[in-house]
């Protein structure tokens, strides 16, 4: 059985592509072992792929209070809410690499309030799912409760941010019929043994 496309727009070969673009695509492949299908699938619009991936990165490479695998539980939990089995999965891939627990993205995925996390990320999370399903309804009750965990101003621009460009995100990747690459299912699962 052949698999089926990674999406249902033309996706361009990556040496047709920019120089920029490909260089990004061939050093994340360089890293990774394969090329994750978003980025083929986004580069066949090259400003939008560089605008994206900008703004991807301003917002999940920085530093700041949120860590990388709390900004990935917010992709995780949103993703899964806007229904994108893209972002669920790649995205929960990236989280339990970054959280060093083979459990966490399936846990938040499916149940965020049942899974093992902190009380701080359970708010984090209550919020960042607000502004992916609700944003009309955030008042300063929301901020306030942020902060009482500690949350800074800048933090929860961070959450927000995050949960807003993911929707949007989830809405290319569910509009494009975009497949997670099948290596993902299995990155960050198994422990390696010392």
């Amino acid at each position: 059985m052949s698999k089926p496309p990674i999406s249902r727009f033309p996706v361009p070969e990556i040496a047709d592509l920019p120089e920029d673009i490909r260089s990004r695509i061939l050093a994340v492949q360089e890293k990774s072992g394969f090329v994750p299908n978003v980025f083929l699938v986004l580069a066949r619009r090259p400003d939008e792929f560089r605008a994206f991936f900008a703004y991807h990165d301003a917002l999940m490479d920085k530093p700041g209070n949120l860590t990388k695998a709390e900004r990935e539980m917010i992709v995780v939990a949103t993703s899964n809410a806007n229904q994108c089995q893209y972002c669920v999965v790649a995205h929960g891939a990236i989280l339990r690499i970054r959280a060093k627990n083979p459990l966490i993205a399936d846990q938040v995925a499916i149940n965020y309030r049942k899974a093992d996390i902190t009380p701080r990320q359970r708010a984090m999370l209550d919020f960042a799912m607000k502004v992916a399903l609700e944003a009309h309804a955030v008042g300063d009750a929301d901020i306030a409760a942020l902060s009482a965990h500690g949350f800074s101003e800048e933090d929860v621009w961070d959450i927000a941010a995050i949960a807003a460009f993911f929707a949007m995100s989830n809405r290319l990747a569910n509009v494009s019929s975009m497949r997670p690459n099948d290596e993902f299912y299995m990155l960050g699962r198994v422990e390696k043994q010392a």
